[in-house]
């Protein structure tokens, strides 16, 4: 048997969403809290990913929290050691390791509907008993491993860039990296010029615009601790600019035109073989799949001993993959660039609500619904962070994390030893609006297929619109909204 744990409220996860929530409850003066964290370290997505160029493409003084502004960024776009510090030392400036139950991996949780708790289970056998579990678990955190025919035969290492294998030297070695997603786009200038060979096998071009990164000046540095209204103010300006793209995402056609042109300029910029560049042009609407910035990737891709292919993956042999044209690259290596399980991440939970639902098979069957992407009809007393339909394209999620911990937060008063969750109708309406937004998005009309996509085809994943309309929706719990009691 395990050992047993009674608290006030559960929190999943050390990303930004589980830190979040527990500084938000630790400045309400609770300490009836524990986080579970089924790695050795905080830092959730920024922990996980150490891959060669790793970085965030939202700017760090934006991509950080508003009451806890880091004056310190090297660069504009930081790269991810220096995120992950940052994430520790927030950890530690609000002594939340102590709450913090490392190597706890939440497998399942169900609700004692006489009890009005929840019995939430971890891979070691332990049982966590709280009035209110809070989901902080993220999308980026299930690395999609494609199952590539015959890849048991192949005889070199063969990993994914968020499990980046450090101890294997690919100097002079022959890559074969599967998938241009964020990742690849990151990785792939990094590794070029130290590999033999490297075969890019991609299935669809990203969009691609420069990025505008830059080192943030000392002089610009030392202001900013001195005198915190500055940096304010540049991350007020940053907000409204990334904020502005919104428009072009939610049906302003000609903003993802203008966007496209200077997607273009980039690639004619680093690419002459004509070949090559059309390879690289997605043949898509921009924003119809995440927009990526990279001022080295068509560079990388322009080197002599770089080859793109777009047949697919046949099989992999011994030494070798084999594309759907028939030819065979060789390969000492296998890294996959293929992203993560998103509208899927949570088919393997066994969450069981009221009267024996189960939150896993609903979604898988029904899709993803929730009401404002923090919860859900039918399971009180739940929460999630960055849920369904809370992502984005345009701005940083850390904006929406903050808008949500402070919903929570209030939920969490109402509901002091009750229950709590939204009116089924209510949720309803939620989702039928927000996918009313998204059919006249870029994301259903700009013509491909992307991982904001359920099984179904339905966006389960982005936020369709303003994040300051979020932060209004979500400024106040409307107790007429839920169930209380």
């Amino acid at each position: 048997m395990g050992n047993r744990t009674e608290t006030g409220v559960v929190i999943v996860g050390t990303g930004f969403s589980g830190l979040g929530m527990a500084i938000q409850l630790r400045k309400e003066g609770r300490d009836d809290f524990v986080i579970l964290e089924k790695a050795h370290d905080v830092g959730g997505t920024w922990r996980d990913n150490s891959y060669p160029g790793c970085a965030c493409d939202i700017p760090s003084h934006m991509y950080s929290f508003s009451f806890e502004q880091n004056p310190g960024w090297s660069r504009a776009y930081s790269p991810q050691p220096e995120i992950w510090r940052y994430m520790r030392e927030v950890a530690d400036k609000h002594d939340l390791r102590r709450f913090v139950r490392f190597g706890q991996e939440m497998t399942g949780a169900r609700w004692d509907a006489d009890e009005n708790r929840w019995h939430v289970a971890t891979r070691g056998g332990d049982e966590f008993v709280a009035g209110a579990l809070v989901a902080g678990v993220g999308a980026l955190h299930l690395p999609q491993i494609p199952e590539l025919p015959g890849i048991e035969n192949f005889a070199g290492p063969a990993f994914h860039s968020a499990r980046w294998r450090h101890d294997v030297d690919l100097k002079g070695k022959k890559v074969a990296v599967v998938g241009t997603g964020a990742s690849a786009v990151q990785f792939v200038p990094k590794i070029a010029p130290e590999v033999g060979e490297l075969t890019l096998f991609q299935r669809t071009p990203p969009w691609i615009m420069p990025k505008a990164d830059h080192e943030m000046s000392g002089r610009t540095r030392a202001l900013f601790k001195a005198f915190p209204p500055a940096q304010r103010a540049y991350r007020n300006l940053l907000y409204w600019m990334l904020e502005a793209r919104a428009i072009g995402f939610n049906g302003q056609s000609w903003v993802m035109k203008l966007g496209q042109r200077l997607a273009k300029r980039n690639i004619d910029r680093a690419i002459t073989d004509p070949a090559l560049r059309r390879k690289v042009t997605p043949d898509y609407t921009m924003g119809c799949k995440r927009v990526l910035i990279s001022n080295d990737y068509y560079p990388a891709l322009a080197r002599d001993n770089v080859d793109v292919v777009t047949d697919g993956v046949k099989e992999v042999r011994e030494h070798s993959v084999v594309d759907a044209a028939g030819v065979e690259h060789e390969a000492d290596v296998i890294v996959y660039g293929t992203g993560f399980h998103v509208t899927d991440a949570f088919d393997d939970l066994e969450i069981v609500g009221r009267d024996g639902r189960n939150l896993g098979k609903e979604w898988a069957t029904e899709g993803m619904r929730t009401h404002l992407g923090i919860t859900v009809a039918g399971f009180p007393n739940l929460f999630f962070l960055l849920g369904p339909n809370t992502g984005l394209g345009h701005n940083s999620v850390v904006f929406m994390i903050e808008a949500q911990i402070s919903y929570v937060a209030e939920a969490l008063r109402l509901a002091r030893g009750k229950a709590i969750e939204p009116k089924p109708e209510v949720q309803e309406r939620f989702n039928i609006s927000i996918q009313r937004k998204l059919a006249k998005g870029i994301w259903t009309r700009g013509g491909c297929k992307s991982w904001y996509l359920d099984a179904k085809g339905v966006n389960r994943t982005i936020w369709p619109g303003f994040t300051w309309r979020y932060w209004l929706d979500t400024r106040k719990v409307r107790r007429e909204d839920f169930l209380v009691g």
